[in-house]
């Protein structure tokens, strides 16, 4: 098994010269306790994982003395299964805990970010770190966040591995997952099928005693159906045969512990008839293709859902940059009544910046054609881009590039 390096390395060693603490947030297996554990080599830091349930145990009844076993510079993984460590970390900050000295990881993003600022606010740096992305998995890992503008465009040439369209959907159907694209569990089905497994024993019967674990798992399926598309929870829940209710509880579950993310709808002031229902799209698409049972990467290429997945891919790339470099941006996408669509509006340097996302070798430059109504809106329109499955960096014109998916 090789460990394949991460992009945010460089600034989790920047944070611990600054931060006491720093938490380590993401979905399940994205490598977050590989990455803290490769740091620390030949340091005199501490590891204990709160999966241990003795470990468990002492850290919920008596969190000092936990503290005072385990000093610091400690490694705590899985902190989310011990809340009330938050307070006597806090305590040890106030009392001058030198930078570095806790590093905290979890896999439940929402519940953790909500503990942090509650007992830990202004004291504690939050990183979410998500699967690998494909700089780190085909290119240096030295990107950073995506722009649109030509200067950055071409210097992301010299960090990223070009590659045709079959070789893309390959990506797309591998997956990022650490423990299979490291090479520690070769069978792409069965790392799947046991992160599901897991994921639902462990993550999800957490946060919901009792279950249908069988249930929950088709319902999974059934959303990963759906990638790319305006939410309609009333569909997902027919094809289970759950409540609206229920449905709607079942994927916040899935939205909390980074399974899936939402693009809410763009829109200011002076674009009235924009639509309200956000899009939902999984994090890996390697999982995506497990789900909906596309057997190799070339049926998967041809299937009915090559657009959205590839439209999933492409933006769940995007957002990786942004998480790798620890910076926050606006994404949203654009529908209105008129059925005008742009897939990603990205808003930024006081600009919007329109993006279609399409199968295409060679995209038409009408694609671009929405990208005007953006004008009529209160924030400027800058430079905007059709990413697609061609090859080499070109434009349509000064305000409109077409970038291959691999430049991400």
């Amino acid at each position: 098994m090789a460990y394949i390096k991460r992009t945010l390395e460089k600034k989790i060693t920047e944070i611990s010269k600054e931060y006491a603490c720093i938490l380590l947030t993401g979905p399940r297996q994205v490598g977050k306790s590989t990455m803290l554990r490769h740091l620390m080599e030949g340091s005199n830091r501490n590891r204990v994982t709160l999966d241990n349930t003795d470990e468990r145990k002492l850290a919920k009844t008596d969190p000092a003395l936990f503290l005072e076993i385990h000093p610091a510079p400690v490694l705590i993984d899985e902190v989310q299964y011990a809340p009330e460590l938050f307070s006597y970390i806090k305590i040890k900050v106030d009392e001058g805990a030198a930078p570095g000295s806790y590093w905290l990881t979890g896999s439940q993003a929402f519940r953790l970010m909500d503990l942090a600022r509650e007992s830990l606010a202004g004291r504690t740096a939050i990183v979410h770190m998500s699967a690998l992305s494909q700089s780190e998995l085909y290119g240096d890992g030295e990107t950073i966040p995506f722009t649109i503008g030509i200067d950055a465009l071409n210097s992301r040439k010299a960090h990223l591995a070009p590659c045709s369209a079959t070789a893309m959907y390959e990506r797309i159907w591998q997956g990022a997952m650490p423990g299979h694209r490291s090479g520690k569990y070769t069978d792409r089905d069965v790392f799947y099928g046991s992160y599901i497994q897991t994921y639902i024993d462990r993550d999800v019967s957490d946060m919901i005693p009792g279950i249908d674990k069988l249930l929950y798992s088709d319902f999974i399926r059934a959303a990963a159906c759906r990638v790319g598309q305006m939410l309609n929870i009333h569909d997902i829940a027919q094809d289970v045969g759950v409540s609206d209710d229920t449905a709607k509880r079942w994927l916040t579950v899935m939205e909390k512990s980074g399974i899936i993310f939402y693009l809410r709808p763009y829109s200011n002031n002076l674009l009235k008839r924009t639509v309200k229902t956000p899009k939902m799209y999984f994090f890996d698409t390697g999982l995506v293709a497990y789900l909906t049972k596309y057997l190799s990467p070339e049926i998967l290429m041809n299937g009915a859902i090559n657009g959205a997945i590839l439209e999933n891919y492409a933006v769940a790339e995007i957002i990786k940059t942004y998480h790798n470099d620890v910076k926050e941006c606006n994404f949203h996408y654009y529908r209105d009544k008129e059925s005008n669509e742009i897939d990603l509006v990205i808003e930024n340097d006081g600009e919007t910046h329109p993006i279609e996302i399409k199968k295409s070798s060679h995209p038409a430059s009408k694609l671009a054609g929405a990208f005007g109504i953006l004008d009529k809106g209160s924030v400027p329109r800058g430079t905007g881009a059709i990413l697609c499955l061609g090859e080499e960096l070109t434009a349509i014109d000064r305000k409109t590039y077409i970038i291959p998916i691999w430049m991400i």
